[in-house]
């Protein structure tokens, strides 16, 4: 059974729509992956970390505790 990962929601949200003007969803980058992106620029920095599976699990799991730290904050 799979658990359910809370993204944060869109991190930069950019509204999307069709041709007629009508709004037809949200898109942009998830707040989870760009919390990830920061926590691996931070790990490459360190040129010790060279297993890419490591940093990448790394990453996400930092992203995931900002996300936990928030409380669930839309804001």
């Amino acid at each position: 059974m799979s658990k359910d990962i809370d993204d944060g929601g869109p991190a930069y949200p950019e509204l999307l729509m069709d041709l007629d003007g009508d709004a037809i969803g949200e898109g942009g980058m998830s707040l989870r992956d760009y919390f990830a992106g920061q926590a691996l620029a931070g790990f490459c920095a360190n040129r010790d970390l060279l297993d890419p599976e490591d940093v990448s699990q790394w990453s996400y799991g930092h992203a995931d505790a900002m996300l936990a730290a928030r409380g669930g904050k839309d804001d």
